[in-house]
């Protein structure tokens, strides 16, 4: 499990670039199509399933629960850093966000129709990758559906400095057949995969998993 210093570190990292994070990339969506794709195919495998309850893990500053609420989803998102919950709460006053994490969801088990983590596994240790993916598959419901974005970075790296302010960020090496391996693990079934070049913004390809739970498991 991360230790507590990792968490505090990454949390207070975040809290103090929140208001130039949230600036920085709150327009993002509209430049990246194939985001914007498969979030929307996501939301309407969530709402032919019948829909019910998705929660925005990492959920930053809210741009991809807003996104999915435009979308008819009835989207909550929780994050690690009360800086980026007070923008979300900032910009999308409607919607509801809780802080928390990912390894330990404060929520009962199946009740969730889908699940986002929106390159919010970047920062887990690699022995927690099982554990967070484990707590999806406890509070989706038989089916549900999880959609997972990510950089695919071939060595890891850490940030000292970001936006002006002094942080400890620490990006794990994630690779994308780890990733659909370790859900399958945890009891997904894999239903599509999109590796993406980076464009003239990103350094590394871009990685977004769709898969579901699987109502056997």
């Amino acid at each position: 499990m991360s230790s507590p210093d990792r968490l505090d570190a990454t949390r207070a990292s975040y809290d103090a670039v929140a208001p130039a994070y949230a600036d920085r990339f709150r327009d993002e969506l509209e430049h990246k199509p194939f985001d914007r794709a498969l979030l929307a195919t996501f939301a309407e495998l969530v709402t032919a399933a019948g829909g019910g309850p998705v929660l925005d893990v990492g959920c930053g500053f809210g741009r991809i629960t807003g996104y999915l609420a435009s979308l008819g989803l009835d989207v909550s998102g929780t994050d690690l850093s009360p800086g980026m919950l007070a923008a979300a709460r900032e910009s999308f006053p409607a919607l509801r966000f809780t802080e928390g994490s990912m390894t330990a969801l404060d929520l009962p088990d199946g009740g969730l129709a889908g699940l986002t983590a929106w390159y919010s596994l970047i920062h887990l240790p690699p022995e927690d990758l099982p554990v967070a993916f484990a707590e999806f598959h406890r509070v989706l419901a038989p089916g549900g559906l999880v959609q997972i974005a990510f950089q695919v970075r071939p060595e890891p790296v850490h940030l000292d400095t970001a936006f002006g302010q002094p942080v400890d960020l620490d990006y794990p090496r994630l690779p994308l057949e780890h990733v659909e391996e370790t859900l399958r693990a945890a009891g997904f079934v894999v239903l599509s995969r999109l590796l993406r070049a980076p464009d003239k913004a990103e350094h590394s390809p871009q990685a977004i998993v769709l898969a579901h739970r699987d109502p056997d498991v």
